[in-house]
């Protein structure tokens, strides 16, 4: 059954009851996390609601409204997903063929599928960080990370969260249609969705856009941040939109939009065997991830860019779409309090964490010496070391230690030193033949044990 949200008269321009209190909570939950600005979306398939608060840039005070483009981050995966989706529905390539057939720069990964860079299961290491990868192009970045060396596991055996998979998507999408990927994803998705384009590293957009934002914890006052993704990492992170744009390609995303044929759709949506995402969802399909609450399983992805949190879902049972965009890191947990307010005020219970987040009945803490080492993923180095009192801590390239929590289950979670916020980790990996911890997955990404101690 399609969910219906109170309407004021159509002749009357005064917002329903549910549209005011929704944006009273968005504005009060908006300072309550010191977010600058945000925007919500919701439409039922009968209904659409659309509220904004807040400014765009701290800068110039340009004020957040429902038509500015925010910086997506992630959320511009599913994106480069369904332009390979369509061009495999149009017979130009296969999905489970090697995606090396199209790309040469993949020859050292020769076994990796088309359909495993969209699902994150071909084993590849994340990539380069941004500085490092501006260096260089997507064909030479490609060579040098997608190693036989570097793979993290056989593919499709396992999941791990890979910028460099959506760099060769990208190069996927390029090398077929002759296109560069902004041209292809502005004229394939954008524009017929009467979306504007708008992309990081525009000099001069052709719609108003957002900055992100760090926030200073002690002083409460957010200052745009620099965006850096490199240029060849655009397919993986460069988009920007707004929450009513994301809520039109989540449409589109479970069928309710001509712009993807049903069988693509479908595909995208079907779960993969090997597709066990940790932390980040409950499960993956080809570019969307899926989550489950209820009886149902929702379609959907977060990102996150410098200062910038953005998230969609969508209920192909309901047809029920939801999208978020927020220009501060703590849009996170503002997210997650709005999604209480739909359940609240409408009986939308959009899954904002995966159901595995949202348990709390692991029992109780454990230590777990046999975790501390050194982990890697391609260039990045995980370090579990002994925290003061002796619990678990996570370095992540040099970074500063944050403790772990650790369970009999092998699953950990993050503990925020600075608020005592505990999130979710991700999980400690067992090898089936001599019991050893040999790997350990954290917000989705595999590092593989290299070093004891």
């Amino acid at each position: 059954m399609p969910y219906t949200i109170p309407a004021a008269p159509a002749a009357s321009r005064t917002p329903s009851p549910t549209h005011r209190e929704l944006q009273d909570r968005l504005d009060a939950l908006a300072r309550t996390h010191r977010v600058p600005g945000a925007q919500l979306a919701l439409d039922t398939g009968t209904d659409v609601l659309s509220v904004h608060t807040g400014t765009a840039d701290t800068a110039s005070g340009t004020p957040l409204t429902a038509d500015t483009a925010v910086p997506l981050g992630s959320l511009t995966k599913p994106y480069t997903a369904a332009l390979v989706m369509l061009l495999a529905d149009d017979g130009d390539l296969d999905l489970d063929e090697p995606a090396a057939a199209h790309l040469p720069e993949l020859s050292g990964t020769p076994e990796v599928t088309v359909r495993q860079l969209l699902s994150h299961t071909g084993g590849l290491p994340t990539g380069w960080d941004s500085d490092t990868a501006a260096t260089s192009t997507a064909a030479r970045y490609l060579a040098a990370v997608c190693t036989a060396r570097d793979a993290l596991f056989a593919p499709g055996t396992d999941f791990s969260y890979s910028n460099a998979g959506y760099v060769a998507a990208g190069r996927l999408v390029e090398t077929v249609t002759g296109m560069p990927w902004t041209e292809a994803v502005g004229a394939l998705l954008l524009e017929p969705l009467g979306v504007i384009p708008a992309f990081t590293g525009d000099s001069a957009p052709a719609r108003p856009v957002a900055a992100g934002h760090a926030v200073n914890t002690a002083t409460g006052q957010a200052l745009p941040a620099r965006q850096n993704l490199a240029p060849l990492e655009a397919p993986a992170g460069a988009l920007l939109a707004s929450a009513r744009d994301l809520a039109a390609f989540g449409s589109a995303l479970i069928g309710r939009a001509d712009l993807l044929p049903p069988a693509v759709t479908k595909e995208m949506r079907r779960a993969g065997t090997a597709a066990r995402p940790g932390a980040l969802a409950d499960g993956w399909g080809a570019g969307v991830a899926l989550y489950q609450r209820d009886d149902r399983v929702w379609v959907g992805h977060d990102g996150n860019a410098q200062g910038t949190s953005c998230h969609l879902r969508a209920d192909p049972e309901s047809g029920v779409v939801v999208a978020f965009t927020g220009n501060s890191a703590g849009a996170t947990a503002l997210w997650r309090d709005l999604a209480g307010e739909l359940d609240r005020l409408t009986g939308i219970r959009v899954p904002a964490v995966p159901a595995g987040a949202r348990s709390a009945d692991r029992g109780r803490p454990v230590a777990l010496p046999d975790c501390l080492g050194t982990y890697r993923n391609g260039a990045m180095t995980y370090r579990v070391t002994a925290g003061p009192d002796g619990s678990p801590a996570l370095s992540v390239d040099g970074d500063l230690p944050i403790p772990l929590v650790c369970y009999a289950d092998l699953s950990c979670d993050l503990l925020d030193p600075d608020t005592g916020r505990v999130e979710p980790g991700g999980r400690f990996h067992r090898d089936p033949a001599s019991g050893r911890v040999n790997r350990v997955q954290i917000s989705g990404r595999m590092a593989c044990r290299v070093a004891d101690g």
